[in-house]
């Protein structure tokens, strides 16, 4: 047996080639050899970018003697979490039912038909940090499965009954979900909210933009201002942040501290997209200059760094260069002042530069001290000291880039820079949208619309998932509601057709994450759980709600409130990872549709739609067109028209809409109206 990594596509995967470790890559005919030698399988799962994957890589996987224990009494199989979060999904569920926390490295034991029994994440070479060495746990786990087959036989059947109990979601009462109901739940997620530091919850900290965008609903709704609070201070702690790139732009995945200073470097593409599209959001009210700043810059390094050579995004960026995670970003005191010269002191002092480190003696530049931004000249002033540290910077060693392109992530991203490109008026940013959905629909689609979860180096691989369905579907209506070019509402339509053919589950409702005529595995998972990623049966819900409202269509309405019902079983036992099924609710049940009628090149048209920039409206639903006679005979606009001869918006909500506005005076009094917050 040999190491078969070698003709894999994934850089993760292709990282660890050249181990002594006889990896396999997952597969049935691994499995029928972990089979036919009686061994248990090993699954290592991480991904490219993952700080602790390369740690445990370098301690383990790298060294003889522990890949010649690894090869003897194990099949060892290695996974890329990206290019098979099927997989991971199942496994990292197992792994918490054995009360341990998740996360990357995934250490899993399985026996040869892939069902768990036992496992961890990252595991020192010898016994430390009150872990198990890794050469004992081989050991034990080898002893255990040749002499002790009836302790794995118990763990496996335990988790393999508590995982499809799990799949199966709660039974019981099912309560009813209303905007009451949603405005109780987010003052329970503001109730975790960090009041010294911003965020949700304490160390480490994760950006989670679907809970903020939950609480900032409800202050849309309700008018309560401590809401708003809690997500502009969460949001500006990370724009100011060490979490932060303040000389290339773009945010790490997390900060390991309370602060938000010490990120793990990695920089995801879905995190920047979940970001920045919040931060859009909360910009049509606020018009914060540190939210739009960070948009351009966030949005200028996806452009420059992870826009690969056909047009989509590249999927990160390692934390570690030289094999020191950080090391590309963070300064000594010593460099700054020999490169800024007389302008150091004030540089430092302002990003937070101390003469012993403010982490691991060494410097990441944040601006925690100074949140707010300073005056317009002192701003200007230090924009050219920036440029040129990251100019020095181009200089050091960057960390790897995992070119593959992930359908799912790249899904969000396009509907981002869709957004982002319309409100600033940045065309640019919506023709790099519309080239990455060429790219997803060019590599990674087969002509029946069927879609590959990841393609690179010319290879679309893995089927599809769920994720990969909804947030394309999001996508193509974000496009279609941005450009109003027809093709993108029908490509959203193609997708939703074949998730209700091969994702759909008849008996409970809701969507399955993986396709009826997928590779099978030892669960098919369903669930509305938000993850590192939104939940896809979270983002489809928005997506059915607007194929209702843009066409009329029954179905999508039908299925959407089947789901609702299905996932709202969840709430009584944990609402916390339901907030996008909770968020695309509202838009469900609380949707403004914008119908704009005239031709969408009139300069008035374009005043209507710059309207808009003024109110944030995330159940907003924008169409344009020159007859509502193509609109459902049963839709509320439908017949209305231009008046006077003018092009004309029209705000409904439900059956009902408003009067026409052909004037920008008369369409700011109907959004102000419709906007007017709740009772504070």
């Amino acid at each position: 047996m040999k190491n078969l990594l070698g003709k894999e596509t994934s850089p993760y995967l292709l990282q660890h080639q050249d181990n002594p470790v006889h990896w396999q890559p997952w597969s049935a005919e691994t499995l029928a050899l972990a089979k036919r030698e009686g061994k248990p399988i090993l699954l290592s799962v991480g991904y490219a970018a993952c700080h602790w994957c390369h740690v445990m890589a370098h301690e383990s996987f790298e060294k003889e003697e522990t890949a010649a224990l690894m090869n003897e009494k194990f099949i060892n199989i290695k996974v890329d979490r990206e290019e098979r979060p099927d997989i991971d999904q199942i496994y990292q569920s197992a792994l918490a039912l054995l009360g341990e926390q998740g996360g990357w490295p995934l250490t899993m034991f399985l026996n040869s038909n892939g069902e768990p029994f036992w496992g961890g994440t990252y595991f020192p070479p010898e016994n430390a940090y009150g872990r198990p060495g890794f050469t004992n746990v081989l050991e034990t786990i080898s002893e255990i499965f040749k002499n002790e087959p009836e302790k794995v036989t118990k763990n496996r059947d335990a988790l393999k009954s508590a995982l499809q109990n799990l799949n199966l979601g709660p039974g019981g009462e099912r309560p009813k979900l209303t905007l009451d109901v949603l405005n109780r739940i987010a003052e329970r997620y503001a109730g975790e909210a960090d009041p010294v530091y911003g965020g949700i919850g304490s160390a480490p900290k994760f950006p989670q933009t679907y809970v903020l965008e939950n609480i900032w609903r409800s202050y849309l709704r309700s008018g309560v201002t401590a809401l708003s609070d809690v997500v502009i201070k969460a949001l500006g702690a990370m724009a100011q942040g060490g979490i932060y790139d303040h000389l290339g732009g773009g945010f790490a995945r997390y900060s390991t501290d309370a602060r938000w200073l010490a990120p793990h470097f990695e920089k995801m593409l879905y995190d920047n997209a979940q970001i920045l599209d919040l931060c859009l959001t909360v910009h049509h009210e606020t018009k914060s200059e540190l939210f739009e700043a960070r948009i351009y810059e966030t949005i200028e390094w996806v452009l420059r760094e992870m826009v690969t050579a056909d047009g989509g995004f590249a999927a990160t960026i390692d934390a570690d260069s030289e094999g020191v995670e950080g090391k590309f970003y963070v300064w000594s005191r010593d460099e700054l002042e020999e490169i800024l010269g007389d302008h150091a002191p004030h540089f430092m002092e302002v990003y937070g530069v101390l003469p012993e480190g403010n982490w691991e003696g060494t410097n990441i530049l944040n601006r925690l001290a100074y949140p707010d931004p300073l005056d317009t000249e002192s701003e200007a002033a230090l924009a050219p000291l920036r440029q040129k540290l990251f100019e020095h910077r181009q200089s050091r060693i960057a960390p790897s880039l995992d070119d593959k392109v992930l359908t799912d992530w790249n899904g969000l991203m396009i509907a981002a820079l869709a957004r982002a490109g319309q409100y600033f008026g940045e065309a640019h940013w919506i023709a790099a949208a519309e080239a990455a959905f060429v790219a997803i629909t060019t590599h990674s689609m087969e002509s029946d619309g069927r879609l590959y979860h990841s393609y690179r180096l010319g290879r679309a691989q893995h089927s599809g998932l769920l994720d990969d369905y909804a947030n394309m579907s999001r996508a193509a209506l974000t496009l279609y509601e941005v450009t109003g070019k027809a093709f993108y509402l029908e490509r959203a339509e193609q997708w939703v057709e074949v998730l209700n053919a091969h994702f759909w589950d008849k008996n409970g409702g809701g969507y399955f994450y993986t396709a009826d005529d997928a590779e099978a595995l030892i669960l098919r998972s369903k669930n509305a759980h938000d993850n590192a990623v939104p939940s896809g049966n979270g983002v489809i819900l928005e997506v059915l709600a607007k194929l209702h409202l843009l066409t009329g269509a029954r179905d999508p309405f039908e299925k959407a409130t089947t789901m609702v019902r299905h996932f709202s079983a969840d709430l009584g036992r944990n609402f916390f990872p339901l907030a996008t099924l909770l968020n695309n609710f509202e838009t469900l049940v609380n949707a403004r549709q914008v119908i704009i009628v005239g031709p969408r090149s009139d300069p008035q048209t374009i005043d209507l739609i710059n309207t808009l920039k003024d109110y944030s409206l995330p159940t907003r639903v924008l169409n344009i067109l020159e007859d509502t006679a193509t609109l459902p005979f049963d839709h509320p606009a439908q017949g209305k028209g231009m008046v006077g001869g003018k092009p004309t918006a029209y705000l409904c909500t439900g059956p009902v809409c408003s009067a026409p506005a052909n004037t920008v005076p008369d369409f700011v009094a109907l959004l102000q109206e419709a906007t007017a917050h709740g009772p504070a």
